[in-house]
């Protein structure tokens, strides 16, 4: 098989490791361009939303590249991503590609059905040695989730605007060639020290959260490198959600990952008390966190016609106005150009900033 996946963040990195492990020849999307959206837009519903249409630019962009298997995470509840599988498949087929589509539910306890989708991406491999390809997969993303985590604060106060970012982006190529524990163990520690060296300014920089539907958060094509931006501006952000996260909830239960769903839920209930699908609770939830934690703002993101952050976004005022908590919600389709996207954070963290000052006298 030569198999490949969605574009969504540094996901490629776990999957192209793990199906690299099992014997696989993989066939890595392009990174997100103009030209991905082109494509997608050009033959995805109108009123699909903007995941749906760079998942298929990315399918056609890696089937151009002789990919002829494709596999897409499935989805349960309220939210059109649970067929998304179904439908790029048929657009597919209609177009006349002869691909193999794979698409992995979440095992919400059916971990029978579960290990038998896994079995058709093992290569006849046995189940403990496609687990095994996993958690090294995983083990990765893990790694640079941290490195992640540790370049937003120091985004936020170096000196020469990119030196964070060229750091992580050379980490992420050495992981993936890392072929053993051991190498990614070093190199975490020489990313670390790199990181730790990069010159920065001594500032208490504003710190907002940024949060929303997962695709629009993690992928930086889509979201117009919002992080980055904000990092630009001497502001230190938090990502609310990493890839990780939705694998430790949803693939790998642990009694760390359970904890924090109820944290969630407990948080958002005061305004919204049942789940709305994807990831409609933890943006409400996040805005009572982050503004707990003392937080200047935060920013949600999501795409246009996302019905469970729409019904975030319909609520996130009143929280806003209760915490006294600034909230800025930007909505992302084909159309949205970054000027727009640039102005709107330029004048939040203006506002920001007057806030504390405000406070500060």
């Amino acid at each position: 098989m030569r198999v490949t996946f969605p574009h969504m963040g540094n996901l490629w990195l776990g999957l192209k490791t793990a199906l690299r492990e099992l014997g696989h020849e993989v066939i890595v999307p392009p990174k997100p361009s103009k030209r991905t959206l082109t494509l997608g837009s050009q033959y995805s519903p109108e009123f699909a939303c903007l995941p749906l249409k760079i998942n298929l630019g990315c399918f056609l962009e890696a089937i151009e590249k002789g990919a002829d298997t494709i596999i897409m995470a499935g989805g349960v509840g309220p939210c059109r991503f649970g067929y998304y599988g179904a439908v790029q498949k048929r657009i597919l087929e209609d177009l006349g590609y002869n691909v193999d589509f794979l698409i992995f539910d979440p095992p919400q306890g059916r971990w029978k059905e579960f290990i038998n989708d896994l079995k058709r991406v093992g290569n006849g491999k046995p189940v403990y040695k496609i687990f095994s390809a996993l958690l090294f997969g995983i083990k990765k993303l893990e790694v640079m989730d941290e490195l992640e985590k540790l370049g937003h604060k120091i985004k936020a106060r170096e000196i020469n605007k990119g030196d964070t970012m060229h750091i992580l982006e050379k980490t992420l190529h050495r992981l993936d060639d890392a072929s053993s524990y051991k190498e990614i163990k070093k190199t975490k520690k020489e990313a670390i020290e790199e990181l730790l060296s990069v010159p920065r300014k001594n500032i208490d920089p504003i710190r907002v959260a940024v949060t929303g539907e997962i695709f629009v958060v993690l992928e930086p094509f889509v979201n117009m490198e919002v992080e980055n931006e904000l990092g630009k501006m001497d502001v230190e952000v938090e990502r609310t959600l990493y890839i990780t996260d939705w694998v430790k909830e949803h693939l790998v239960p642990s009694l760390r990952g359970i904890r924090k769903h109820k944290l969630l839920e407990e948080m958002a209930k005061p305004y919204l008390s049942h789940f709305v699908g994807g990831d409609g609770q933890l943006s409400v939830a996040s805005a009572v966190i982050y503004a707990r934690k003392g937080f200047q703002g935060m920013v949600h993101l999501m795409p246009f016609t996302c019905m469970p952050e729409i019904i975030a976004q319909s609520i996130l005022p009143r929280v806003s106005k209760d915490l006294s908590f600034p909230v800025l919600t930007l909505v992302f389709d084909e159309h949205t150009g970054k000027a727009g996207v640039l102005t709107r954070l330029e004048a939040f963290v203006d506002l920001l900033r007057r806030k504390r000052e405000v406070v500060k006298v």
